[in-house]
C-alpha cells in the first residue's frame, strides 16, 4: 500500500512562490508548467506528487507534457486545493468571487488569521495562506481595471495582504533572500497613493522600512521609517514606528538621529499604549544595541563607573 504524501510545508520551499518567476508560470495557466514548477521547488518526483493528487505517476508525466488535460472542474478544484493554489489560475471560478463582499470578508479573515499565525511562530503557513489570497484579489483588480473600474476596498485589501506576505516572508527567507520580502512591502506603497488616510500610509511605510532594515538597507529604511513616524496620525501609531526608527537608525550608525529618535520614546513612554515592542524593557534593549551601533559602549561604560 503507498503511504499518503503529507502537504509540502518546508521553509525553503515556500519563498519560491512569492517570485517573479512562479508568477510568471501561475499566470501562464499551463497545468503542466505549474506541476513541474511544484515538484522542483518541493523537491517531489513524480510519484509522490501523483499519490498527493490521487494520480498514478504515468498520469503525472501525461499532464505534465501536454498529452492529457484535466477537463472537469470537480478534479481542477481539487488539485487547485492539494497545491494551495487559487481556483482561477486553473481556469476555475472561485466561489468567493462571485459575491464581492463574501469575498471581501473571507479576505480580510484570511490577513487577520495569517497575521495571528505569523506572530505565533508559524509564519509558514502565514505564507501559504496570504500568497493565493494575493493572486486572487491582484486578477481581481486586474479584471476590473480592464472594464474601467477599481474598487477601494479590494485595493485597501490588496495593500493589507501583500505586506501581511512581505513581513511573513520576512520571517522565514535565508538572509539573502530577504529583499523578496521588502519587495512585497514595496508592491503596497502605490496603492497607498490612492487613499487620503494617513494612518494607512503610515501602516505601509512602517512595514516597508522593516523589511528594508532586515535586507541591510538601512539608508532607506530609515527614510520610509521617518516618513512613517510623520504621518502617525495619533500616539499608538507613532509607538509602533519609534522602536523600529531608532533600531533603524542605531544600524545606520547615526547617533545623533538615534539619540533624538529615543528621546522622543522615553516621552511617549507615558502617554501611549504599551505593546511587545513599545515598552520599558523593549526601548531598554534597543537602546543599548543603538550605543553599541552609534560606537558609544566604551564611553557608557565610563560613566556608570564615574557614577558608581
Amino acid at each position: 500500500m503507498v503511504q499518503p504524501v503529507s502537504r509540502p510545508s518546508a521553509q525553503h520551499a515556500v519563498w519560491h512562490w512569492a517570485t517573479p518567476q512562479a508568477r510568471t508560470v501561475l499566470d501562464s495557466g499551463d497545468l503542466g508548467a505549474i506541476l513541474r514548477f511544484h515538484r522542483a521547488v518541493h523537491g517531489l518526483n513524480q510519484t509522490e506528487l501523483g499519490t498527493l493528487l490521487g494520480y498514478d505517476k504515468t498520469y503525472i508525466s501525461a499532464l505534465e507534457l501536454r498529452k492529457k488535460t484535466l477537463a472537469d472542474i470537480g478534479s481542477l478544484r481539487r488539485v487547485a486545493e492539494q497545491l494551495r493554489l487559487p481556483p482561477h489560475v486553473l481556469g476555475v471560478t472561485d466561489p468567493a468571487d462571485t459575491d464581492h463582499r463574501a469575498m471581501i470578508q473571507f479576505g480580510q479573515s484570511t490577513v487577520r488569521l495569517a497575521e495571528i499565525a505569523r506572530q505565533s511562530g508559524h509564519a509558514v503557513e502565514a505564507v501559504a495562506e496570504l500568497w493565493p489570497l494575493v493572486a486572487r484579489l491582484e486578477a481581481r483588480l486586474e479584471a476590473r481595471l480592464e472594464d474601467g473600474h477599481a474598487e477601494s476596498d479590494v485595493l485597501r485589501l490588496l495593500a493589507h495582504a501583500r505586506v501581511g506576505l512581505g513581513v511573513a516572508l520576512g520571517n522565514v527567507l535565508p538572509e539573502e533572500r530577504l529583499a523578496t520580502a521588502a519587495h512585497w512591502t514595496a508592491m503596497s506603497l502605490s496603492i497607498t497613493a490612492n487613499f487620503d488616510d494617513p494612518a494607512f500610509s503610515s501602516y505601509v511605510l512602517r512595514m516597508r522600512g522593516n523589511e528594508l532594515r532586515k535586507a541591510r538597507i538601512t539608508g532607506a529604511a530609515v527614510d520610509r521609517l521617518r516618513h512613517a513616524a510623520a504621518l502617525a496620525p495619533n500616539p499608538e501609531a507613532r509607538a509602533a514606528v519609534l522602536p523600529l526608527f531608532a533600531r533603524a537608525a542605531g544600524e545606520l550608525g547615526d547617533a545623533g538621529l538615534f539619540d533624538s529618535v529615543m528621546r522622543e520614546a522615553d516621552d511617549l513612554i507615558q502617554r501611549a499604549a504599551h505593546t511587545s515592542l513599545f515598552n520599558p524593557y523593549a526601548l531598554h534593549e534597543i537602546r543599548l544595541r543603538g550605543l553599541v551601533s552609534t560606537r558609544r559602549r566604551r564611553s557608557r561604560h565610563t560613566a556608570c563607573r564615574g557614577r558608581a
